[in-house]
C-alpha cells in the first residue's frame, strides 16, 4: 500500500492537511501489518525520532485513517485493538500460547455467514472477526513435551 501521494490526495479532499506525523502512523501500520497504538506510535518514533507523533495524536490519526477507509481495526479479545492497511478484508486468527497473528480469507467463513443470515438475520462482518485457537508450531511444541 502506498503512503504517499493516496493519503494526501484524500486528506485534501476533505479540507485536512497531509503532515508528517499522518504520513509516519499510516507508514508504521503497513509496515508492521498488524500494531496496537502503542506498537504503531513506537515504531513511528523508532523509525523518526523527534519528528514522530505522541501517543494521543497516534490515536486521533488513527480514527481519521479508519474514517477515511485506509485503515481497519480488530479486537483480538482483550487489550487494545490491532490496525492493519485496508488492503483486502480479512479474518484474523490469533494463537493464544504465543500471541502470533496470521491473516486468513474471509470466505473461510462464508457458510457461517450465510446460516447466520438465514437463521438469524445477521450480517456477519467477517473483516473484523479473530479466531483464537492454537498455531501449528505450539501444538507441535505441546506434543512433543
Amino acid at each position: 500500500m502506498e503512503t504517499g501521494p493516496d493519503l494526501a490526495e484524500q486528506l485534501r479532499a476533505r479540507g485536512l492537511r497531509s503532515t508528517t506525523q499522518r504520513q509516519q502512523v499510516l507508514a508504521a501500520v503497513v509496515e508492521l501489518a498488524h500494531g496496537t497504538p502503542e506498537d504503531i506510535g513506537a515504531h513511528a518514533r523508532a523509525a523518526s525520532g523527534s519528528t514522530a507523533p505522541d501517543t494521543s495524536t497516534v490515536y486521533r490519526t488513527l480514527e481519521l485513517l479508519e474514517r477515511l477507509g485506509l485503515v481497519w481495526h480488530t479486537h483480538l479479545g482483550k487489550g487494545a485493538p490491532i490496525y492493519h492497511a485496508a488492503e483486502r478484508p480479512h479474518l484474523h486468527v490469533v494463537c493464544a500460547s504465543c500471541g502470533d497473528i496470521a491473516s486468513v480469507d474471509t470466505d473461510l467463513l462464508s457458510d457461517a455467514a450465510e446460516r447466520l443470515s438465514a437463521d438469524l438475520g445477521f450480517t456477519l462482518d467477517a473483516g473484523h472477526v479473530a479466531l483464537s485457537g492454537t498455531c501449528r508450531a505450539c501444538r507441535t511444541r505441546s506434543e512433543q513435551s
